[in-house]
């Protein structure tokens, strides 16, 4: 079995307009929205093995809510900060679990759930995408359909 979970990184603050985009932190409804999306994912039956983050503060925050509620640390990886779809999905292939959560940044993540699920999708902050392949291996993963895809939004 394959599980590839990807989330984009909850609400961000904009109040500090001299930030670099790098380090915006989350804002009161992004604190608010990360840990009861990782709640959310965990009554799905949902429990990653891995942990993958991009460096930027927000997704850090973000893949920590998530860490502390499925017991999983978190590994940041800067190639996933503004990543293409096919970097994000690399990462989670080499990341030599079964069961691995990205989490990221739009535009590339939209278009690989997109991808992924053969139809339009839009990644609000905060959403989370479980895809499921019962039989397979990695390599399969973007060229055979999962077997199950479950979208959830805040």
């Amino acid at each position: 079995m394959i599980q590839l979970v990807l989330a984009r990184h909850a609400k961000s603050d904009w109040v500090d307009e001299s930030l670099d985009d790098h380090d915006r932190p989350l804002n009161d409804r992004g604190r608010r929205d990360a840990p009861a999306m990782a709640r959310s994912v965990l009554r799905h039956g949902v429990r990653p093995e891995v942990l993958l983050s991009s460096t930027a503060l927000r997704a850090r925050t973000t893949a920590e809510a998530f860490g502390d509620e499925f017991e999983v640390e978190v590994t940041e990886r800067a190639e996933l900060y503004l990543a293409a779809p096919d970097t994000l999905l690399e990462a989670a292939r080499t990341s030599g679990a079964a069961e691995v959560m990205v989490v990221a940044h739009d535009p590339g993540l939209s278009a690989l759930v997109s991808r992924l699920a053969d139809s339009d999708v839009r990644m609000v902050t905060a959403a989370v995408a479980i895809f499921t392949w019962h039989e397979g291996e990695w390599p399969d993963v973007g060229v055979v359909p999962p077997d199950e895809f479950e979208l959830l939004t805040p």
